[in-house]
């Protein structure tokens, strides 16, 4: 199951090349400013004077579609190169992204513009500007653009809450799939709790599960609940064939609502742990067979030296090594990982304080610890 979903990053949201040359031309092209951006723009949220057979679900799906689609924009990312023989090659592909803030702020998925060192950002008035990289979080896969742009076009979109979701509850996506503009899917909240693999290889938890249609561009779009906010960043999808199959993944938005600010003031998420410690890592703590989050080390006079922790010993002879300290619980929430204990971490955040559940040979012990800033 986690080879398959790992594989449709690559199958399903690779960049698409045909769109995005298309749309990267417009870049050579001057973008509407002033005036001439105001009158072309917001064809989607003028008032439109709707039928009256239509149902009242209906009628919010609408409202919703066109509120959305001012915040919702279409990404090209470029790798430029030079060949053997300084031939300028540019390789282009495709997503979507929306709007955090008025300062030009755009939340997309990391993998949509990994390996790319130029971006291009198309609105909803069809004007294309160039975007920086402000910061990426391949472990959650998430990453920020920022473009300059007219006021008038920079439209937030709403958040909401991932914590209090419940199966069933209708979501509506809207996004660029195949490179078709601003497209939107209904569905509902299929699944709760699910774990995906990020690009940078580590589990993304609490991930949602939606049934609404989810296609090659929907990348790094919103997945909205039925007041239009923002409740997930849609990620992946769970396909045989590489079109949706009805099952689709998307980062939830308490987890984007930590990252996002990290990202714009440090171009990276800030990681709360003990100063000092180093890891052994999973593959070599499961060979031997242990589970938690192992000590490899602790730097001398650091936090974690203060407070007592104990890495990997040596034998006398140096031929043996003794496992020192091992760390099976946070707050009374089992560890069996360093993922799992990076994850409650995050969770509490730094300068929270939590309880960590210490094993050390036959012995268990409580240590309450103050997290700092360790990445």
């Amino acid at each position: 199951m986690k080879r398959q979903l790992a594989f449709s990053f690559l199958l399903v949201f690779g960049l698409g090349l045909a769109a995005g040359q298309l749309l990267y031309g417009h870049l050579q092209e001057s973008p509407p400013a002033g005036a001439e951006a105001k009158e072309r723009r917001g064809t989607l949220s003028e008032p439109l004077e709707l039928p009256d057979d239509l149902t009242a679900e209906e009628t919010r799906n609408i409202e919703i579609f066109r509120r959305a689609s001012d915040s919702v924009v279409y990404i090209t990312s470029v790798v430029k190169y030079r060949t053997f023989f300084f031939d300028e090659t540019q390789i282009q592909g495709s997503g979507t992204g929306f709007f955090w803030d008025r300062d030009g702020h755009v939340v997309t998925n990391y993998h949509v513009i990994e390996g790319a060192n130029r971006f291009a950002v198309t609105l909803a008035d069809q004007s294309t500007h160039e975007a920086g990289l402000v910061g990426v979080a391949p472990e959650k896969d998430l990453a920020v653009l920022r473009i300059d742009a007219p006021p008038a076009s920079l439209v937030p979109m709403r958040l909401g809450r991932s914590a209090d979701l419940l199966v069933g509850r209708t979501v509506l996506a809207v996004g660029n799939p195949f490179g078709l503009d601003q497209t939107l899917t209904v569905g509902v909240v299929s699944a709760l709790g699910r774990e995906l693999t990020s690009p940078a290889g580590r589990i993304i938890r609490d991930v949602i599960q939606t049934d609404a249609a989810i296609n090659p561009g929907n990348s790094g779009g919103p997945l909205l609940d039925s007041s239009g906010r923002l409740i997930g960043v849609n990620t992946a999808i769970y396909s045989p064939s590489g079109a949706s199959a009805g099952i689709g993944f998307a980062v939830p938005v308490d987890t984007v609502k930590r990252l996002v600010p990290q990202l714009i003031q440090f171009g990276k998420p800030i990681e709360p742990g003990v100063e000092g410690l180093q890891w052994l890592s999973a593959y070599l703590a499961a060979r031997a067979g242990v589970k938690g989050a192992v000590i490899h080390s602790v730097e001398p006079r650091s936090q974690a030296e203060r407070l007592g922790l104990q890495g990997i010993r040596v034998g006398q002879r140096g031929r043996r090594y003794f496992v020192g300290d091992v760390i099976v619980g946070v707050d009374g929430q089992p560890v069996r990982t360093v993922d799992d204990l990076r994850d409650r971490f995050e969770g509490v955040g730094v300068g929270g304080r939590v309880r960590l559940t210490v094993e050390r040979g036959r012995e268990t012990f409580e240590i309450e610890v103050e997290l700092v800033r360790v990445g």
